[in-house]
């Protein structure tokens, strides 16, 4: 009787040499993918600051009108002294350049209080800040509420439409004393922000009333 072959079986497998070669493939695959997910990411941030920055210059813009549009004919006491400030009070050149009385001071929770709103402008670095009184006639104990309404603004500057036609650095403009003074306003202004990243912005704004 014959002997039966023997069976020889092989594993197949890999070879360390397959191996190195597999595992540096999917590393150089990794390493493609995580910079594009960085470069993804960056993008998405620069995308979101840019939006961001566009809603503070919108918002900052706006601020600006609603209280120029809705300017009153109303001067106020201030909390030193007995003369009366100006309805809108602008001199060149100072670093608190603007104050204005506005209407329409939202009152949603009915507390007993003027719609009428004293705001002032100014510049403090590179920020422009507003800030307002909770009464109009003011005393020594009555701080302003500031609020910085933007940032990396260079210079702020505002001119003046007055009757004659004429625009103006200031308001009251230099020379005038007329009965009406104090409440005397600009047919319109004109605004404009000097920007660190977008240059500059102009605002026509046609005074109401």
């Amino acid at each position: 009787m014959g002997t039966a072959p023997h069976s020889v079986t092989r594993s197949s497998g890999f070879t360390l040499l397959e191996i190195l070669v597999a595992v540096a493939i999917f590393a150089l695959v990794g390493m493609l993918a995580l910079g594009g997910y960085s470069q993804l990411m960056s993008q998405s941030e620069r995308i979101d600051e840019g939006a961001k920055r566009t809603r503070a210059i919108q918002a900052a813009v706006m601020r600006m009108t609603q209280d120029f549009e809705t300017l009153e004919p109303r001067a106020v006491r201030p909390a030193m002294g007995e003369e009366l400030q100006p309805a809108l009070r602008a001199t060149k050149g100072t670093d608190d350049a603007i104050e204005l009385t506005h209407s329409g001071w939202s009152n949603p929770a009915g507390v007993p209080r003027s719609t009428l709103q004293r705001v002032s402008y100014r510049l403090e670095d590179t920020d422009l800040v507003r800030e307002y009184w909770h009464v109009l006639d003011r005393t020594q104990t009555v701080e302003p509420v500031s609020v910085v309404l933007l940032d990396k603004v260079k210079s702020v500057s505002v001119r003046y439409l007055g009757a004659d036609r004429d625009w103006k650095d200031q308001w009251p403009p230099l020379g005038y004393s007329g009965v009406n003074v104090r409440t005397a306003r600009p047919l319109a202004v004109e605004i404009t922000l000097e920007l660190e990243d977008w240059g500059e912005i102009k605002r026509l704004v046609e005074v109401g009333g």
